[in-house]
This record gives C-alpha cells, structure tokens and sequence, in this order.
C-alpha cells in the first residue's frame, strides 16, 4: 500500500506534537546541554569542568566531536588513530558522567556545507537542548571556525519545521554561548559567565589524562621530545605535569576574569577562586536574562 503525502505529514505531525510536549515537560526537568568541539579533547578541554558539576546535580551533558581527529597525532594517522580518540573521548565521557559523540569526518577537512549544517540542527535538536555551546568563529584552527560557523547557522534553523522534517523542531531555541579564548581580531573573548571549577578541578584532571594521544604525546605537533619533557610513560610524573600545567591554564582564566567571576559569587568568594571556565553568550538564539542565567549556571551561592 503506498503512502500519501496526506499521511506521511499526518505522521509527521503526531511525531513533532509528541516531542513538543516532552519539551513542555516540568519546569524544573534537569537541564540538557550539548557541546560541540571540533576534535576528540576540545569540549572535554574547554568545558569539562562546568559540565561534571552539572552531571553532578543530575543534569545531562553530551560533548560531540565534529570530527573524528584523524590526522591529530605526530607519527600516527588514519582508522586506527581515529579509533585511539574515539575511545580516548569515551573514557573521558565515563570519568566526567557524561556523554559523548564522535562524528566520522575526517580531521582537517571540515567544511561548512548543507549536509553539515543538518547534522548539527538533528544533534542539538536529538538531545533537545537548552544550552549549546561551540568554539568562537576566529580560531587559528580551520576547523575550530567552521564548527563555529556550524553551529551559527543552526541556531535559528533548529526551531525550522520543514528543515530536516525526519527531526522534531524545537519549540524553544536554545542559549548559545561560545568558549573563551585568546585570540583578538576582530574583538577578543567577552564572557558573560565565569564558573569555578575549584571543586572538580582533580576530576577534570582525571578526563583529560584519558586524553593521552593529546596530552602527553603532544597531538598533531607532538615529538619524541615532548613525551620526554611531559614523562609520557611514566603515569604517576606525567599527571603532575598535567596538573601544574592545568593549574596554569585554568588559573590564567580565574585571573583574566576576576571581576567576572565576583559578579556572580560575590567579592570574596570570587577573590578566593583558583581554576575556572568561562563561557561567552552568543548573539544568535535565545537571549537570558541573568535570573535565567543563574537557573542554567545552578552553581552560585
């Protein structure tokens, strides 16, 4: 029996009703967020932190990876480097308690095209996200741009209906935001938001050990000398060096945005924060007031 076009939107449209009631769940339902990254570290990098506090009040966390990093190491490349990540990120996923997508793409060669743009909107729609978060669209890395790019452009077209039809629209568009950085052309990181991680600072550590290929062999750049300098084979030494090094990167953000982080837990408290990650609110989809703010960030005194 053949289908008619009467019936396949009559189905449709049960499927989209459906799945717009589940987003009219309670309002106090747990949040849901997504985080997207252009290789298999970069959201565990750039996020890990505030996401374990999350999974840690019951919240659901999913890192994706819009490429599979398949060129991402020194001496190493193609199916089977794409694997050693793929369950490097696993791992990662399993010490933080979230979890995590890799998508079969080849590194490097990330491009900004329909077929792409798809992808994201039935991801954050799939996991029917409250927040998204993504790289900013000036990054040293092509890769890192057109992710960005990406996840821009599905940022109106997730509430879309007729766009990826197979993909209830959400019927509230999510917050965006972007992670920080050090670039400055056309304007350097302005955060909205700034989260202590003090408190997970030793299980971000833990994720981002699982990241070995990354972290101790030194990635793409990476050489026999720097798995010397970084103790690559020796577990115990090299996650010191990990945590000196992390102690640097996250305290350099907790002191760039110092003011930032006593807007949101007060003048001494905020004085007293060590480590942390802070996250710019894009222009594109929903914008927060900060009451709403304080709901999605519940990690405030």
């Amino acid at each position: 029996m053949r289908t008619t076009p009467l019936l396949l939107l009559a189905g449709l449209f049960a499927h989209w009703t459906a799945a717009l009631t589940a987003q009219d769940a309670a309002p106090n339902a747990p949040l849901r967020i997504i985080a997207f990254g252009a290789h298999p570290d970069d959201a565990e990098f750039q996020i890990g932190g505030t996401a374990i506090k999350w999974s840690r009040l019951g919240h659901s966390v999913k890192l994706v990876s819009v490429t599979n990093g398949d060129i991402g190491h020194w001496r190493s490349a193609g199916g089977p480097l794409a694997q050693r990540r793929t369950e490097e990120v696993r791992e990662a996923a399993r010490r933080m308690g979230t979890e995590v997508e890799v998508l079969d793409i080849h590194d490097g060669e990330l491009e900004p095209t329909l077929e792409n743009r798809k992808k994201i909107v039935r991801l954050i729609r799939g996991w029917q996200a409250d927040m998204v978060f993504t790289h900013r669209p000036w990054d040293y890395h092509p890769d890192h741009r057109y992710v960005a790019m990406l996840v821009q452009d599905a940022a109106y077209m997730v509430q879309v209906p007729y766009l990826c039809p197979d993909s209830p629209p959400l019927k509230k568009n999510p917050v965006f935001f972007f992670y920080t950085d050090r670039f400055t052309r056309p304007y350097p990181s302005e955060p909205d938001i700034a989260i202590s991680v003090d408190d997970v600072f030793e299980q971000k550590l833990r994720a981002i050990d699982a990241l070995a290929s990354q972290v101790y062999e030194g990635g793409a750049l990476g050489s026999e000398e720097i798995m010397r300098e970084r103790s690559a084979d020796d577990p115990a030494k090299r996650f010191e060096w990990l945590r000196q090094s992390w102690q640097r990167r996250q305290g350099s953000i907790a002191d760039k945005y110092r003011d930032l982080l006593a807007k949101w837990y007060g003048p001494e408290a905020g004085k007293a924060v060590r480590c942390a990650e802070a996250f710019e609110i894009c222009e594109y989809g929903r914008q927060p007031s900060p009451e709403e703010l304080r709901k999605l960030f519940p990690f405030f005194p």
